[in-house]
């Protein structure tokens, strides 16, 4: 986390919280980047090594996909799906001025339905409130990887880690957390 400028993923006039453990918005796009100790029990949570590939659903401001480049390495895939233009426009331009663009790619859709262009993924992240664990997503997962959603209701969610496996899926519920939901493609900005 420390090679990554957390200050650059955030609007100006908030540069100076950047470093603050708490989520901060993306400027009325309702989107936010999330507070840092929860990047870090998604990241943990994935159990990430070099050269495996990756989606992040929600991928805002592109704060998260960075952090998975530098744990990924160079021989790491990389996709984010954002729903907001101008959060995939800020984060492609941003992501190539760091040093990441050949690593990333961010596409403008519906989360919901992953990116199955790039699939199958070793780790699904999701980074928006799910009601629900899309079935797209558990279809773009590699046996034996792993997803990391948000799961619940608007103001209250739980943590849950799926592990694919050939003989069933495990499930981990890990610590309460609050994000924004997640949004249909298309829909207004909160």
């Amino acid at each position: 986390m420390r090679e990554v400028p957390r200050h650059r993923f955030v609007p100006r006039e908030l540069a100076s919280r950047a470093y603050e453990d708490e989520p901060l918005s993306l400027c009325g796009l309702g989107s936010t980047i999330s507070a840092p100790h929860m990047v870090a029990i998604q990241l943990e949570a994935l159990a990430l090594r070099p050269g495996l590939s990756a989606l992040e659903v929600g991928s805002g401001s592109g704060y998260l996909l960075a952090l998975l480049a530098e744990l990924l390495g160079p021989t790491g895939r990389i996709v984010g799906v954002e729903r907001v233009e101008e959060l995939v426009e800020q984060s492609r331009a941003l992501l190539a001025d760091l040093g990441y663009g050949k690593r990333i790619t961010v596409v403008e859709a519906d989360g919901r339905l992953g990116w199955p262009a790039g699939a199958p993924y070793d780790r699904i992240v999701v980074s928006a409130a799910a009601p629900r664990l899309f079935p797209q997503w558990r279809a773009q997962l590699r046996e034996g990887g792993r997803m990391v959603v948000p799961l619940g209701p608007g103001s209250s969610q739980r943590l849950l880690t799926v592990r694919a496996g050939p003989e069933g899926d495990r499930f981990e519920m890990g610590p309460e957390c609050r994000f924004v939901p997640l949004v249909a493609a298309g829909s207004p900005h909160i």
